[in-house]
């Protein structure tokens, strides 16, 4: 079966960490680039990060640079999302999601709340 399943959300203090993991399975993840998207409640899906198939080349948008790192372990099949200095505007539904030229595949989300 092919699916992304994501974990590490959870609640984080204002100025805390947390680190999100996107594991693939069912398909040759090396081969897809790999985006992170984020949904607030009431608001639209914002793109958060996209990293190469091979892991190293990144980006980031403007609200979440410098306090996000994006990284791409092919041999675990899995992608990070590394979140620093978290603020309560980061709360939010985070979604990973596999693309190559054919097919894609996303993650279930997982919630992310930053307390104050």
């Amino acid at each position: 079966q092919m699916q992304l399943v994501e974990t590490g959300g959870g609640v984080g203090q204002a100025g805390g960490s947390l680190r999100l993991s996107c594991a693939a399975s069912g398909f040759t993840f090396r081969g897809y680039f790999t985006w992170w998207y984020r949904q607030a409640s009431g608001k639209e899906s914002e793109l958060v990060a996209v990293i190469a198939s091979a892991g190293g080349s990144t980006n980031y948008a403007d609200s979440v640079r410098d306090r996000i790192l994006c990284s791409k372990d092919n041999a675990d099949k899995t992608a990070y999302l590394q979140m620093n200095s978290l603020k309560p505007e980061a709360t939010a539904v985070y979604y990973c999601n596999a693309g190559s030229v054919n097919y894609e595949y996303w993650g279930q989300g997982t919630q992310v709340t930053v307390s104050s």
